[in-house]
């Protein structure tokens, strides 16, 4: 098998996804081990050996102990919550392959925290994505795989190519199986207008907006919906939901102004302080979110989540990422 690969890349020739099982190793950072194993499982190989403690003052212990030489590495890391420690770790497993010989190390990264910080909303303030992204390019990574980042053009953030893939295949798929009556697709601000217009086609639905006014970070207030919601089945969507103001605020003034059933369709449940609270207190029906991030217990206290899995996309994703096929055509 080695023989051959060499002779096909002496050729110019692509690799196949049978030289994946050889010539590739897949490492699980500890933020979402369920995911990993998922992923692993779709492609038949056993995760890489790693070593991850922490020392008595919090600092990282990493080790490798899967060979790596010349080959093509994965690491599976969310950058979730909390996020300092997992994007150190993160950071320390990629210089470890690094320095292991690894040919080329992908960082797949179901959720990238810091995307909201992208740009200057205030004098004196950093861009902390375009940082995370620079630090993941001076730990060796030399190529990012995710999942709808918060806003597209954190891609140009790196000088290394970025895959950004898209959840909604996953959640349109389980709309129309199980929400597809009568629909109306709400976006929870102006920002959102692009992704619920693109949900309302793909379902052949109606659009509304909602127009909402934030004073301060994770505090939203939101004030009147412009579209038709009466009578109908509403979803709203967005990217994330984080302590659930925004998408509480929004099922408010949605069922206010008639809708038959609220739902929402988010595909990272970041779910932090107050957001079950407020989910287990407001209209909605339900939450369908995916596996971005780990549930944990959220899950057992608010029976309204409903978690779909990204493992299919992400095996699929890696598959191609090795053998150089498309990734895009994913999505057409």
């Amino acid at each position: 098998m080695l023989i051959t690969l060499k002779y096909r890349e002496e050729k110019g020739m692509k690799k196949t996804r049978e030289d994946f099982k050889e010539e590739a190793v897949i490492f699980s950072g500890s933020s979402n081990k369920n995911l990993a194993e998922a992923i692993s499982s779709n492609l038949k190989k056993s995760l890489g050996e790693i070593k991850l403690k922490k020392f008595s003052d919090g600092e990282n212990e990493i080790e490798i102990h899967t060979n790596v030489r010349d080959d093509d590495v994965f690491v599976i890391q969310s950058t979730c919550h909390p996020a300092n420690d997992n994007f150190m770790e993160l950071f320390l497993i990629i210089d470890a392959l690094k320095r292991s010989s690894a040919k080329k190390i992908t960082a797949v990264i179901p959720y990238f925290g810091y995307a909201r910080q992208d740009k200057k909303v205030k004098p004196r303030v950093p861009i902390s994505a375009k940082l995370m992204a620079d630090l993941l390019t001076a730990a060796g990574a030399h190529r990012v795989v995710t999942i709808d980042f918060h806003a597209n053009q954190i891609q140009g953030f790196f000088n290394i190519p970025v895959d950004n893939l898209f959840a909604q295949p996953i959640l349109i798929e389980y709309i129309r199986k199980n929400l597809a009556d009568n629909l109306v697709i709400v976006s929870p601000d102006a920002g959102g207008v692009e992704r619920a217009r693109s949900y309302a086609k793909k379902l052949n639905a109606g659009l509304a907006i909602i127009d909402k006014r934030r004073d301060a970070p994770n505090k939203a207030k939101a004030m009147s919906i412009i579209g038709n919601v009466k009578g109908k089945r509403a979803i709203v969507v967005d990217d994330m939901t984080d302590t659930a103001g925004t998408l509480t605020e929004a099922a408010k003034v949605i069922k206010e102004k008639g809708a038959k059933e609220v739902h929402a369709c988010c595909t990272h449940p970041v779910l932090s302080g107050p957001a079950i609270d407020r989910i287990n207190d407001s209209p909605l029906k339900s939450v369908v979110v995916t596996d971005t991030i780990p549930l944990d217990e959220k899950i057992n206290t608010c029976s309204k989540l409903i978690p779909l899995s990204v493992a299919n996309l992400l095996s699929e994703a890696i598959l191609r990422s090795f053998t150089g096929e498309s990734v895009t055509s994913l999505f057409i």
